[in-house]
């Protein structure tokens, strides 16, 4: 019996703890689903005049806004499962009250990415983001082209002259001049606790076999 004890006991220590980890990942599974709910919610909540003081704490908040571009942009590399590969276009926008912010209009094909975007007066709605596109893999923007990889809202705003503020375009009353809005979704928010759940799960099946399998070598060999 003392041959058996000590790979039992790894065996069951190993299982509860992988387990334990599966039930952590399927409770977190719980908690991301009522956040992205929460996120839901506020996305589709009624939108209000573009609040005066900004921070990113409203991230998601639906606004309306208008103004004019200036004719100053940003392409971003971007694509859409209709029309495969395009920019979404982020714009210099002057907001009647003399503000100039970044709005994202939306998607335009390549061939379109060319065409002039001269000044326009829109009235936007949509929903304040600091997306975070990037990773680490993410090319530097190509400045000569103007073409950037990702949204980044500081340098974005650095670059076009503008209050660290995007408002991410839903609905467009105006000539967007061609750019269909990309409005702001829980999509892009990655959910993947209940596969993580799933492979600790697997794990601490095949961590039992193991284990049955090296008590019943174990008893092979005393015959």
């Amino acid at each position: 019996m003392r041959r058996y004890l000590f790979p039992l006991i790894l065996g069951i220590v190993g299982c509860a703890v992988l387990i334990q980890l599966g039930l952590w990942q399927l409770a977190r599974a719980d908690w991301k689903e009522g956040m992205l709910d929460q996120i839901t919610v506020g996305i589709q909540a009624d939108p209000v005049p573009l609040p005066d003081a900004i921070d990113p704490s409203m991230k998601y908040l639906p606004v309306t806004v208008s103004g004019t571009t200036t004719g100053a942009e940003i392409d971003v590399l971007s694509h859409t499962r209709e029309q495969g590969a395009g920019y979404q276009i982020v714009s210099r926008f002057v907001t009647d009250d003399g503000r100039a912010v970044l709005v994202d209009r939306g998607f335009v094909p390549q061939e379109a990415r060319r065409l002039e975007r001269p000044p326009v007066r829109l009235d936007v709605t949509g929903n304040l983001h600091w997306p975070q596109d990037a990773s680490s893999s993410t090319p530097a923007p190509n400045l000569d082209e103007n073409i950037w990889f990702a949204r980044d809202v500081e340098a974005m705003a650095a670059s076009l002259d503008t209050l660290p503020v995007l408002v991410v375009a839903s609905a467009i009353q105006g000539d967007n001049q061609g750019a269909r809005p990309m409005p702001v979704a829980i999509e892009g928010i990655p959910n993947n606790h209940l596969s993580y759940a799933v492979q600790w799960f697997l794990i601490a099946a095949t961590w039992a076999v193991m284990t049955l399998a090296l008590i019943w070598r174990i008893r092979q060999r005393s015959y």
